[in-house]
């Protein structure tokens, strides 16, 4: 198969196609076509929709699917018959990566970077679902490679195309509610176990999946139905909780409105399990039932602005300016920001954006449309990166955006673990009257810069992971 490239103009383009003449960017250079050439990594569950999405723009043609689950693998497999089938990434790598445009990755988020990051590095357009990366280490260097390879970049955070986030920016820019001084998060996720021991029953492993491909970078472990599918989010190891799961969608109204950068302190709180009297279940490699956490960023136009976060079915106070009765947060979340002249709300995935209480809504006129609206909205956020291969389109959420985003998301579970954190004191055992000591439960100072907290030198180690002999980043 013939191997395309594709011109990334930064300038914004219109949707038409057009072809430039191969003289106008050297000998070497491959005039884009009318197809994108993509593999597909992670095609069940989420994946599917993903490649559906991809198919939809009329403009793709898949040249490889990969999956170690062949089980939840089949109904895209069933959908596209003819398109080549793997188990091990390394295999597309190695015989299609000349046949390949742009891939897009759908797999748990412990194998988002490791995946990505070897055909990013061989100039190849990428789609990564959120969140984009497990840890804070690989969003920054996902970020770093794909400035440096100029290659289109799109998270999965749909809201990011859509006409509302780009209203509550125009919103919020022209002065409505003043300035940000704090924004409320929430979600009603976990929709999976968490606060759950490690299981300890060891079970067949399936003969469709192949379970030593699926860990990848994390340390083996025996199969357990506990861990997949849809469960690993839930697993430190694995996924990324919550806020992970949710963080990227919900946050980024706020994020995008105020060009937010990294926090400089994080702290959080989370749920305890009790086991029997007084005695605390110490279940930290997965995620706890339910978090609260408070960041901290440095805004130059409006100060100090603290964000919350709320999960696992703790939410945050409704505003004053709310009526009887009146709810907000459809898709079970949601985003308040608060100014000092009035509150914005928006759903999950930036939807619903509007003015409180409902009168101003009415007696506001909104300003002229300032920044370009994707078409489609959030369900043109697929194709908007399509558009950003073929034709240089700006992408909603590229890297550059969303590895940040990405970061602050993970910033909030590097709290969360450093809570959940536990030493037993010399002396003491479990079911002892306060037999812990929880270094961890305190305010975290970060240099962003740097990745590095500077005041508690041991939640340093979960800026990043351990990764498996072999499965290192490359």
């Amino acid at each position: 198969m013939q191997r395309r490239k594709f011109l990334k103009n930064a300038a914004a383009a219109s949707a038409a196609f057009s072809i430039v003449p191969s003289h106008v960017l050297g000998k070497t250079h491959v005039p884009p076509s009318d197809t994108l050439y993509v593999g597909a990594f992670g095609v069940g569950g989420r994946g599917n929709g993903v490649i559906q999405g991809l198919a939809a723009t009329g403009h793709v043609k898949f040249v490889a699917f990969c999956d170690v689950d062949s089980r939840r693998a089949q109904p895209t497999y069933e959908l596209f018959p003819d398109v080549k089938r793997f188990k091990d990434f390394r295999k597309v790598y190695d015989k299609h990566l000349k046949d390949i445009d742009a891939i897009a990755v759908a797999t748990p988020d412990h194998t988002h970077a490791t995946i990505a990051l070897p055909f990013m590095r061989e100039k190849k357009h990428a789609y990564v679902e959120k969140p984009l990366t497990h840890n804070i280490h690989e969003a920054r260097l996902m970020t770093k490679v794909a400035a440096e390879n100029g290659i289109v970049t799109q998270m999965g955070n749909q809201g990011a195309s859509s006409d509302d986030s780009r209203i509550a920016r125009e919103w919020v820019e022209s002065g409505i509610i003043g300035k940000i001084h704090t924004i409320d998060c929430w979600t009603n996720r976990p929709v999976w176990p968490q606060g759950v021991p490690i299981p300890v029953e060891r079970q067949r492993t399936p003969k469709e999946l192949d379970w030593d491909l699926w860990l990848g970078p994390a340390a083996m472990r025996d199969y357990n139905e506990a861990y997949l599918p849809f469960k690993w989010r839930g697993w430190w190891d694995f996924g990324t909780g919550a806020l992970g799961d949710m963080g990227c969608h919900i946050m980024e109204t706020p994020f995008s409105v105020l060009n937010l950068g990294y926090p400089t302190e994080a702290e959080a709180s989370c749920t305890s399990v009790w086991v029997g009297d007084f005695v605390e279940a110490d279940y930290s490699p997965s995620c706890p039932p339910s978090s609260k956490i408070h960041l901290k960023f440095e805004h130059e136009h409006h100060g100090d602005i603290q964000l919350n976060w709320y999960d696992g079915g703790i939410k945050p106070d409704l505003p004053d300016e709310l009526k009887d009765g009146e709810t907000i947060g459809s898709g079970g979340g949601g985003t308040i920001m608060y100014g000092d002249k009035g509150t914005l709300i928006c759903d999950t995935y930036s939807q619903n954006a509007r003015l409180i209480p409902s009168e101003i809504m009415k007696l506001y006129k909104s300003p002229e449309a300032k920044y370009p609206r994707v078409p489609g909205s959030m369900e043109g956020h697929i194709a908007n990166f399509v558009d950003g291969c073929m034709n240089g389109a700006t992408t909603s959420s590229d890297f550059a955006k969303s590895g940040p985003l990405t970061e602050t998301v993970l910033m909030g579970n590097l709290a969360v673990k450093a809570y959940q954190y536990k030493v037993l004191q010399e002396g003491k055992k479990p079911g002892d009257w306060a037999p812990y000591d929880y270094p961890g439960r305190r305010k975290l100072l970060w240099d962003g810069e740097n990745m590095k907290i500077t005041n508690y030198d041991k939640a340093n180690e979960w800026v990043s992971r351990e990764y498996r002999k072999g499965w290192e980043l490359t």
